[in-house]
Formats: C-alpha cells, sequence, structure tokens
C-alpha cells in the first residue's frame, strides 16, 4: 500500500501528466488544466517537484516559466502513485492455503 496522500488539484495534475513518463509542454498542460488558475498551478507544480513526484526540464521560478518548461511524472514513483490514485486499493493476495 502507498503512502502517497494528494489532493483533488494534484491528483488531476498527476492524471493529466500521465505515468509513462512522457514529457508534456507547460503550455499544453495549462490548456489540459483551464480551470485552473496559473499561480495555483504553478503552486502544486512546485510542490509535486519538490516531493520527487514530477520532474522538469529547468527550474521554477515564476509563473510564467511554467509555459518554456516539459515536466513529466517521475518513473520511479509511477507505482506508487497509481496505487494512490486507484479508487480500489487492492489488498496484496495472501499465500496462505487451507490444507484438508
Amino acid at each position: 500500500m502507498s503512502n502517497i496522500n494528494l489532493d483533488g488539484g494534484e491528483t488531476s495534475l498527476i492524471r493529466t501528466l500521465g505515468f509513462g513518463g512522457a514529457a508534456m509542454m507547460g503550455r499544453d498542460l495549462k490548456s489540459r488544466m483551464a480551470g485552473m488558475g496559473d499561480a495555483e498551478l504553478f503552486d502544486m507544480l512546485q510542490t509535486l517537484i519538490a516531493l520527487g513526484y514530477v520532474c522538469a526540464n529547468r527550474d521554477l521560478s515564476r509563473a510564467e516559466d511554467v509555459d518554456r518548461t516539459t515536466f513529466f511524472t517521475n518513473p520511479g514513483y509511477a507505482k506508487e502513485l497509481k496505487e494512490a490514485l486507484d479508487p480500489r486499493a487492492k489488498e496484496p493476495p495472501t499465500r496462505r492455503v487451507r490444507r484438508q
């Protein structure tokens, strides 16, 4: 089970980026997250980058830098992020077998 706790905006941002490790330009990310303000998106990206869940090709110092930056989910956390976002958390199967 994963110990990753994300709020609603962070969850939608991770789902928008995907888990395949493919890079997405910041302007494309902003267009897909159109309901979110630029400052809110910038804050969430900084938080997820600081936690290591999202990687970027450059440092973000201002909200204007988001358009020129490429983002992708960290492949090292892909499995844990999938488990954290799965609404049907699955228990690992036990290895216990009933003897007859």
